[in-house]
């Protein structure tokens, strides 16, 4: 059974095939499985309408834009990595405008303090003419926050954000507040300037589901984007925070097959075993690509992970969480070149 497509701007809405998926509810009847395609079918709604809608707004990026909207469906937290001018603080404005949630931009120097990130504590003059202490919220309390050049702060003010990304929450006095739910924390960095920066530690690495390169476009993007007069008006919100935890919802019910499964296990633990590796991926990863292949698959209309989708997600979740061997990088290898050979040598089954 499969439920007919939509077109959205001259694009078609591809099916979403019988796959299995379940939401607890269903019992083998038709019209369980019909309730269960037509929840699939409005998350890949979701998905392909904000894909479709930011790939309009950045040129160039496809993968990038994938990688981004996949992770948020996903429930994870994104690393953007690449120079100056390459529209990654643009990809997280525009995906901000599109969702329709609240936005945060945290711009990352060495004198920010925790406090300027979480919010601070302050003293105020009670009705009876008493002192009192009332706690202001600070900018991490949004749907989707932007770490501008995350590695500018030092470790003290990362800790303070990475804990946040961890828990969710955030302690004042004692007492946990919860974080907006959505919650997503896309940081930037610039991996060109090495002086006034501090590299993430490598546990707090490991808090980003997926870091991903932007990378220089080619000629045809650069000519298209130098023949644009300016740059295009915001974009209308294309959805809310209710139907993003939605389409979370529907692909953390994708199922997958045990093969798959023990494919993504192997895939981690030879994290360890790369003759290049320092170290490897720990069990985050497992979840992580779980999890990135579940989003895959429902931005792909299946109601069930494939080893492609695995496959896929693999240098995204497992480069930042690998650590080279001074001999590995002495020699020019880097850790998407120990994922390219892991995939290659990796068997299914």
């Amino acid at each position: 059974m499969t439920i007919q497509h939509q077109h959205m701007n001259g694009q078609a809405l591809p099916p979403v095939t019988n796959g299995r998926a379940h939401d607890g509810h269903a019992n083998g009847s038709p019209r369980a499985h019909e309730a269960v395609e037509a929840r699939m079918h409005e998350a890949r709604r979701i998905v392909f309408e904000l894909e479709q809608a930011l790939r309009a707004m950045i040129l160039g990026q496809d993968a990038i834009v994938a990688g981004v909207v996949q992770a948020l469906v996903a429930g994870g937290h994104v690393l953007l990595e690449g120079a100056p001018g390459l529209g990654k603080t643009q990809i997280v404005r525009t995906l901000a405008r599109l969702v329709g949630g609240s936005f945060a931009r945290i711009q990352f120097t060495p004198d920010l303090m925790p406090s300027d990130v979480l919010g601070t504590s302050l003293v105020v003059t009670t009705p009876n003419g008493g002192k009192d202490l009332t706690y202001r919220q600070g900018p991490i309390f949004a749907n989707l926050v932007l770490a501008d050049e995350i590695n500018r702060a030092t470790p003290k003010t990362q800790s303070a954000l990475l804990e946040a990304m961890a828990e969710r929450t955030v302690s004042v006095e004692g007492k946990p507040i919860p974080l907006p739910d959505p919650f997503f924390v896309l940081a930037t960095e610039n991996p060109i300037e090495m002086e006034g920066v501090y590299p993430l530690p490598e546990a707090q690495l490991d808090r980003f589901l997926v870091k991903l390169i932007v990378r220089m476009p080619d000629l045809e993007t650069l000519t298209l984007i130098g023949a644009r007069a300016e740059d295009p008006p915001p974009p209308s919100p294309l959805s809310s925070p209710e139907e993003l935890v939605f389409a979370r919802s529907v692909a953390r019910s994708i199922v997958a097959a045990p093969h798959v499964e023990q494919y993504a296990a192997k895939l981690v633990l030879a994290t360890h075993g790369h003759r290049a590796a320092r170290y490897g991926a720990g069990p985050r990863a497992m979840q992580a690509l779980m999890a990135c292949g579940r989003a895959r698959a429902l931005a792909a209309g299946r109601g069930v992970v494939a080893i492609e989708d695995i496959a896929a997600a693999a240098p995204n979740v497992l480069r930042h969480r690998i650590g080279l061997r001074f001999e590995a990088e002495a020699e020019g290898m880097t850790s998407d070149t120990v994922v390219a050979q892991i995939l290659a040598t990796t068997a299914v089954g």
